[in-house]
């Protein structure tokens, strides 16, 4: 697992690879493009830029920057290349871009991350930039070697050719690093695509399917121990003494010790770490735990947001004397605490050596992960290895880093060695870094045409950034992952107010896919559904109505969703529409009734998210967050009884969306020429709310608080 790569080597010119892993050199077989969990390289490497390998067997390796968990940055920025190179997709190779953030920062953050549906969006052109730079550097040797002028040379499919003469990128790559790499290479015109809208197999897909793949659980260390802590039962208790003599019995634990998120167990495997976690006797002190029940905390919350709360986010016209005397509409919305779920719970491999240490975790901050590292640990190199994950919907992106600080713990505990920190299912379930707890109320007041002329809008929920590393760039003012989506109203009113109330809790939150849209959609999307049924008039027409000229992409894709569907049959039908992360969805849901409650049998898809660079990952995106936002509606929810303890342990009390629950999906990409933007969680939003406009037009009775169907 170790990577011997320099920064001066990634900055001096196009790097050759003498030697392939075996892995590479048997997909290479296939035809298809693949991925490296190590990089190929060898002590002859020579690079152009930070991004690309050419390698003298004509692969060509992509270093990512993003952490690849699902959402498809491997295939999306390969794509961009493979594009501007003009290479053959079969030659294309990705891994994971070493922890360096002078060179591979997320251009949206200024660190290196992955979050906010920005990776395609903040590497578009930068990696389209570098791909067009190592084509040039090739066509210059192909013209020394050839004898010809540069522009009597062409590229196709990884092969440089002029007139009867040919070579191909292997070939080439040597002479080419000893090129000058362009400063600004001009990049092709959207009409010369002949990769960027194609729908290319992803890169990952073989070696996951076929068990190649390497994540953190498949990284051992010679000496290695495994490692599992025993965390506080209640968020905002602490350790308060533990008797460890029967856990030091069971066989194989080598060692316990406090460290600050609980009691640790180290032991030679994962048995017998856990057989030594149950032994163990933990006293906690919970005199600053969370006590309050879920219905307490729901009941403080409802009240906040109908009060307004101390930070007024948003207002426009006199909204308290539109409201006065007018005929007014209200709802209140009730979201739950909810877990991420990926099917990876969380874990981490340090080894720590005299002043360095080397990590392998699926990583979605960098930055932050490589700076608590070596500030717990106290060293002055940290090797962080970007490991696939298992999906994140937003769990591995912590502000407070609080995974890689207590594996820092662990490790520095531990003393020089191996340490694995494995998370169990029920670990992950009951530890927090939730969706926050959220209320909106709604007030709204109609006019005699039916249109709106006050809308006063109050939200209470934790903040996710206030109080972590991350408050700087609120720049004193509101946490607005709290209430986006509903702070930029799109549908017309003269007066408009939005309120947020922050709440407090020891129970730590988190984004979560869609962020603040997850909540902030469903509440404007159904309120603004149940105005339009108050005043007599079709979902997509009345909200045509109501967008401005400067929402005409939210009008395309609500006009091409009203296409798209088949609302023929004996069913509810209910319709929202969302923009997140600069995209825009549109979404019918065709709802029958089972057994009193309600159930998408099918759902129409509309996006827009600018360039579509491989439509199959967009399609893939769309369906999954769909999905994910179905399960979440219908199902799943994170609960505390009377005293503060957690209800939800695993999937059976934190349910989740079954295969017979799951509908047919048919996604259509609007064409765009402009510049890509996030698809990993747009998908998500107009699902919910989508589900509970066609189960209120059909059956009278509104959703107001999910989940629809709450786990007993």
């Amino acid at each position: 697992m170790n990577i011997q790569t320099s920064r001066r080597r990634f900055l001096t010119g196009l790097i050759i690879a003498v030697a392939l892993p075996g892995l590479a050199r048997a997909q290479q077989k296939s035809g298809a493009a693949a991925f490296f969990n190590e990089l190929p390289g060898g002590s002859d490497e020579m690079s152009a830029n930070a991004f690309i390998r050419v390698a003298p067997d004509n692969t060509v390796t992509v270093l990512i920057k993003h952490i690849e968990f699902g959402q498809g940055p491997y295939t999306g920025l390969t794509t961009l290349v493979a594009e501007e190179m003009d290479a053959d997709w079969s030659q294309m190779r990705a891994a994971a871009a070493p922890a360096d953030v002078e060179l591979y920062a997320n251009l949206a953050m200024g660190m290196q991350g992955t979050g906010g549906s920005t990776a395609m969006a903040n590497s578009f052109m930068q990696m389209r930039k570098a791909g067009a730079g190592a084509r040039a550097m090739l066509v210059a040797a192909a013209a020394e070697r050839f004898g010809v002028p540069v522009d009597q040379i062409t590229v196709e499919k990884g092969i440089v050719k002029a007139g009867d003469q040919s070579a191909s990128f292997g070939e080439l790559a040597e002479a080419a690093a000893r090129q000058t790499a362009p400063e600004d290479p001009p990049v092709k015109d959207p009409g010369d695509f002949t990769l960027i809208g194609t729908d290319l197999p992803k890169v990952d897909s073989s070696a996951k399917t076929d068990g190649s793949a390497l994540f953190t659980l498949d990284v051992y260390r010679d000496g290695m121990l495994t490692v599992v802590v025993a965390h506080p039962p209640k968020f905002g208790a602490r350790v308060a003494s533990y008797d460890d003599s029967a856990a030091m019995q069971v066989q194989g634990v080598r060692k316990v010790a406090q460290i600050p998120s609980g009691v640790a167990v180290y032991a030679d495997n994962t048995f017998a770490a856990l057989k030594g976690r149950d032994a163990l006797t933990v006293e906690w002190d919970e005199s600053e735990a969370e006590t309050r029940s879920t219905e307490t905390m729901i009941a403080e919350w409802t009240s906040a947001a109908k009060a307004g709360g101390e930070w007024e986010v948003e207002k426009s016209g006199d909204v308290d004397a539109a409201l006065t005397g007018a005929e007014i509409v209200e709802s209140t919305y009730v979201f739950p605490y909810l877990a991420h779920g990926p099917m990876e719970p969380l874990d981490a491999v340090v080894e720590l050596r005299d002043d360095e240490a080397e990590i392998w975790m699926g990583s979605q901050m960098q930055t932050g992960d490589q700076a608590i590292f070596a500030k717990i640990l106290g060293v002055d190199k940290v090797d962080l290895h970007t490991m696939l994950a298992g999906g994140s919907f937003g769990r591995r992106a912590t502000p407070d880093c609080h995974l890689a600080a207590e594996a820092a713990e662990i490790a520095k505990t531990n003393g020089k060695g191996a340490i694995k920190l494995m998370w169990t299912r029920e670990d992950d379930m009951q530890g927090g870094y939730y969706r926050p707890l959220t209320v909106h109320h709604i007030r709204a007041a109609l006019n005699e045409q039916g249109g709106i002329e006050a809308w006063d809008h109050g939200i209470a929920a934790q903040s996710v950034v206030i109080g972590t590393p991350f408050e700087q760039m609120l720049q004193g003012g509101p946490d607005f992952t709290a209430f986006e989506g509903a702070n930029e109203l799109r549908y017309k009113t003269a007066n408009h107010r939005l309120r947020w109330a922050k709440m407090d809790s020891p129970v730590p939150t988190l984004w979560w896919r869609s962020v603040g849209h997850t909540h902030t959609g469903f509440a404007v999307e159904c309120f603004i559904d149940e105005l339009l049924e108050k005043s007599g008039k079709d979902p997509v027409e009345g909200r045509l109505a109501l967008l401005g000229e400067e929402q005409a992409r939210e009008k395309a894709v609500l006009t091409r969703v009203a296409e798209m569907a088949d609302q023929s049959g004996d069913f509810g039908y209910g319709v929202a529409v969302v923009k997140s992360f600069g995209t825009y969805v549109a979404q019918i849901a065709e709802i029958e009734d089972r057994g009193g409650v309600p159930h998408a049998r099918r759902v129409w898809c509309a996006v827009d998210c600018g360039t579509a660079v491989n439509p199959n990952v967009i399609r893939a995106q769309m369906e999954g967050g769909i999905g994910y936002g179905i399960s979440a509606a219908l199902h799943s929810e994170v609960t505390f009884d009377e005293g503060g303890l957690i209800r939800q342990r695993n999937w059976d009390s934190y349910r989740i969306l079954r295969i017979s629950e799951m509908p047919s999906i048919e996604v259509a990409i609007l064409p765009s020429t402009a510049e890509p933007t996030g698809v990993g969680e747009p998908g998500t939003p107009p699902i919910a709310p989508a589900i509970a406009n066609g189960w209120r037009r059909m059956t009278g009775t509104a959703l107001r608080r999910l989940p629809i169907i709450p786990v007993a």
